[in-house]
């Protein structure tokens, strides 16, 4: 236990990244599990849990590319065979977790899988690994502002309603559309540039993050009303979770940013130890998602003898029950064994299929 908690509070790990994560996942069980009132309005509390809609899988999305910047050298990206190396593990990892993605696709939980989108969009990061902060933000913002304009476009082809175009939306997890995801990504990337222990680019990410956040909506929301009588402009204006509008986009990408320089900050506190089960279920985020879709796919097949009834799932309370039960395994897991099962098996296979010149002089 001393070693596990030397790992998950070690000068070298970034606890307010796995405290977003952990909160990221909690967002996730939330806007699955939970029936929410729509949409999300400040006069109307009932509303506010709408938040997580669509907000949790994109702060999922740019902490993943926060992650992928800091596996790549951090604020000073690796080159050469250090470089080789890296495109060569994140390519094998993209492949593993597509696999993934399709056996719980195959579960039957009404949900849409992101794991297949994540592994388009590591592939999609390889050739950006060798890029600095200075590069990266501007690419992140020219692909937030331009992408629903192109999206909104693609995703209206009459194509996806094919049975063949639904097969496809499936394999490559469409739900989250690569070229619209991959600017949370470069975002997250360019994020995992800076220095994220400096207390204050924290705090910059947090003024400036829901700054944006504000202007995003509050535009978006006066922007939406007169765009509503085309289905092109009405799409790609929208503020709705998971449309891909352009306030959407802006504002979505935007409060992630701000949730994590408030978790570096938060993280930087005594009260840090009080979230570690947070800390601890945002330290394995592939394990919980998965261990949450596997129980869910378990839990309504025995009590409903179908995986697929979302509503009728939703009327058994599951929330706080699969939440508690995520948190608690994933903490019991990290204070004992460590890193979680799904990461260090991952880890483990890219480390053995992609290896460096000296372990292949072994």
């Amino acid at each position: 236990m001393r070693r596990a908690l030397a790992r998950l509070n070690g000068a070298d790990r970034l606890g307010g990244i796995d405290l977003a994560r952990g909160l990221a996942v909690i967002g996730m069980l939330a806007a699955h599990l939970l029936t929410i009132e729509e949409p999300f309005d400040l006069t109307r509390p009932q509303t506010w849990l709408d938040i997580v809609n669509g907000r949790s899988s994109i702060l999922f999305a740019v902490l993943a590319g926060v992650s992928i910047a800091l596996t790549t050298g951090g604020t000073t990206p690796v080159s050469g065979e250090r470089l080789r190396v890296a495109r060569g593990r994140l390519l094998v990892r993209a492949g593993l977790i597509w696999v993934l993605g399709i056996l719980l696709i195959l579960t039957g939980v009404p949900v849409y899988v992101i794991l297949p989108a994540y592994a388009v969009l590591f592939l999609l990061t390889l050739p950006l690994l060798r890029l600095g902060a200075g590069t990266l933000f501007p690419v992140a913002a020219a692909l937030l502002v331009v992408m629903p304009f192109i999206q909104a476009a693609l995703g209206l082809l009459p194509f996806w309603d094919t049975p063949g175009g639904e097969s496809i939306a499936l394999v490559i997890g469409w739900a989250y559309p690569f070229p619209l995801w991959i600017g949370f990504v470069v975002v997250g990337l360019a994020l995992g540039r800076t220095d994220l222990r400096d207390a204050r680019i924290a705090a910059i990410l947090v003024v400036m993050g829901f700054g944006t956040a504000l202007f995003a909506y509050g535009a978006g929301g006066l922007a939406e009303p007169a765009a509503a009588s085309s289905d092109y402009w009405g799409v790609a204006l929208s503020t709705h979770p998971h449309s891909g509008g352009l306030p959407e986009v802006i504002g979505g990408a935007a409060t992630a940013v701000a949730v994590l320089g408030g978790c570096l900050l938060i993280a930087r506190t005594p009260v840090t130890w009080v979230l570690l089960p947070l800390r601890a279920t945002g330290a394995m985020p592939l394990t919980a998602y998965t261990a949450q879709l596997l129980i869910w796919a378990a839990w309504a097949l025995v009590a409903l003898g179908d995986t697929g009834a979302l509503e009728e799932f939703r009327e058994l309370e599951p929330f706080w029950p699969l939440t508690i039960a995520v948190v608690a395994g994933c903490t019991a897991w990290a204070l004992t064994m460590g890193r979680g099962p799904l990461e260090r098996l991952f880890a483990a296979v890219a480390r053995r299929s992609v290896r460096t010149a000296d372990e292949r002089a072994r």
